[in-house]
């Protein structure tokens, strides 16, 4: 703290001498002692304006060459390489423009530094320079507006018809995913249903959710629409999917969707980063919580075939709850698999691996 006074102390001296320097050169001009109006200081105020602009761009760039090495790599999805496009036309006009406007700011007051024999020249307005940059910029924007809206509408429009539709909910702090099974249909669900086992609140009166299943992972078939229905269960959430370029609001009552088509497998992906341990992940960007920072749900992309081998492997919520279902839809008995896997036990599942959760066991019965 002493050594902080003291610097301080120094500065505020050094401070108040040039103030009195200052005084003593203008007391001079107006004695008449001093007839120079201006010193070498001008030129070099008015050729450090330059050194600084020409500084500042070559900083930039060092900052943006280094910063390249922890970008995402190439977009992971056919939507994803449209939304780079985007990104890079705009850096691109932005960065163009503040070039530019910067280059008028900096280079300006060296052009134009004063003189002993210069005379300012007193220019009041100009209705049609007003009227460029006006119009441009504006027509800039419209079009930049207008081209973002475009790719918008393309992944919120209905997603093409055969596509992989897959459930995204967020909850304090974990995601889970749900997928229909041969029928193609998700069950129906409603929030006043949800408990400690049916967290989706799965509506069991409706035939279409006992092929449903639960994963702890959310696989996605390579070169295949996927629809994203979003939903949140408390707070608000965000899905993000950065190597897709996906990011959409999980807003509690309001539903809301995604479709995209992967273009890149898991496995294709640990080649191109070299990175045999590289994981596709679906993170939360929107703070809801104490425990925000944990909500990461890992993310698989799958060649077709063996997307079709893992579906096909999964367990349906129903047939893992068999007592809780036939309890919650009695008049739906007749309508549940006839045949479950009797007199074995099974895991319930319920949040991502980050965030496991006391595993809830029973048994299944016919």
């Amino acid at each position: 703290m002493t050594t902080f006074f003291i610097i301080a102390a120094a500065i505020l001296v050094i401070a108040i001498l040039v103030v009195i320097f200052r005084l003593q050169v203008l007391s001079s001009v107006l004695e008449g002692r001093f007839e120079k109006r201006v010193g070498r200081s001008n030129n070099l105020n008015a050729f450090l304006f330059v050194v600084v602009f020409v500084v500042g761009i070559v900083a930039f760039w060092l900052s943006y060459v280094d910063a390249s090495k922890n970008f995402l790599p190439e977009s992971a999805s056919l939507h994803g390489v449209r939304t780079d496009h985007l990104f890079w036309v705009i850096m691109g006009i932005l960065v163009f423009a503040f070039i530019a406007t910067n280059a008028f700011l900096y280079i300006f007051p060296f052009m134009y530094k004063f003189k002993e024999d210069r005379r300012a020249y007193y220019y009041t307005d100009n209705h049609k320079l007003e009227m460029v940059w006006t119009i441009i910029p504006a027509v800039v924007m419209a079009g930049l507006v207008f081209y973002g809206y475009k790719e918008w509408t393309a992944i919120t429009s209905p997603a093409p018809k055969g596509a992989e539709v897959i459930e995204v909910m967020g909850k304090q702090f974990a995601w889970q995913v749900r997928y229909p099974g041969a029928d193609g249909k998700l069950g129906k669900y409603n929030y006043r249903l949800i408990d400690a086992v049916n967290e989706f609140g799965i509506n069991f009166e409706d035939s279409s959710s006992y092929d449903d299943f639960i994963p702890r992972e959310l696989h996605m078939p390579k070169g295949q629409p996927v629809l994203l229905q979003i939903r949140a269960r408390d707070v608000l959430h965000s899905v993000f999917l950065p190597h897709f370029r996906v990011k959409m609001d999980a807003v509690p009552g309001m539903p809301t969707k995604f479709w995209f088509v992967p273009s890149i497998s898991t496995a294709e992906m640990r080649v191109k980063t070299n990175n045999p341990n590289f994981n596709y992940e679906l993170a939360c960007t929107e703070i809801c919580g104490r425990g925000h920072y944990a909500m990461r749900f890992i993310v698989v992309v799958d060649e077709p075939a063996d997307y079709a081998k893992w579906k096909a492997s999964q367990a349906t919520f129903a047939s893992l709850n068999a007592d809780y279902v036939a309890g919650k839809a009695p008049k739906m008995k007749g309508l549940l698999p006839a045949k479950v896997a009797s007199d074995s036990t099974a895991v319930v599942p319920s949040d991502s691996l980050s965030n496991p959760v006391v595993d809830t066991t029973v048994k299944a019965m016919n």
